[in-house]
């Protein structure tokens, strides 16, 4: 029986879940299930023990509370400043990863999530909307190694 979102999962599965988390949430289901499906791919680890995959769903859960904060904040008030949520070695990176030079001023916060999710495949065409966490997870896999490679060429102080 498939859930009013098209998840697949009942409410009922989701709110135990998202209780024990203390996340409470509007909508009939927990957002976090949403990301760590379609997002994160959780389902596609196929990891074999339970205790491997708890393991994994605590780092998991940590990434998908970010991608869901991140694209609700990005939706809900997109003219914060960036600085607000990235540091600025993260929002300079995503225009460096896209071969652009970062902008002078500091971007708004839907600026730089756009961004990033153009590094995963959005394609930010006019009538495309805002990114899903599909692509801005696939894009942040790809910013958060650059940054740390960066960090790591500073702490040698080869940059």
């Amino acid at each position: 029986m498939r859930s009013p979102d098209g998840s697949g999962v009942s409410r009922e599965a989701h709110a135990p879940f998202c209780e024990r988390l203390g996340v409470r949430f509007p909508r009939p289901t927990c957002p976090l299930f949403h990301v760590l499906k379609n997002g994160c791919r959780v389902e596609s680890l196929q990891l074999g023990h339970v205790r491997k995959l708890e393991l994994a769903l605590a780092i998991y859960l940590v990434v998908a509370w970010r991608l869901a904060h991140l694209t609700r904040l990005g939706r809900i008030l997109p003219e914060l400043p960036a600085s607000a949520v990235f540091e600025q070695t993260e929002w300079q990176a995503a225009w460096l990863l896209a071969e652009k030079p970062p902008p002078r001023k500091m971007p708004t916060l839907r600026e730089v999530i756009r961004r990033i999710a153009m590094l995963g495949g959005f394609l930010a065409r006019k009538g495309d909307g805002e990114p899903g966490v599909k692509t801005l997870w696939q894009g942040y896999t790809r910013l958060s190694s650059f940054v740390r490679g960066v960090e790591q060429m500073r702490s040698i102080h080869a940059l």
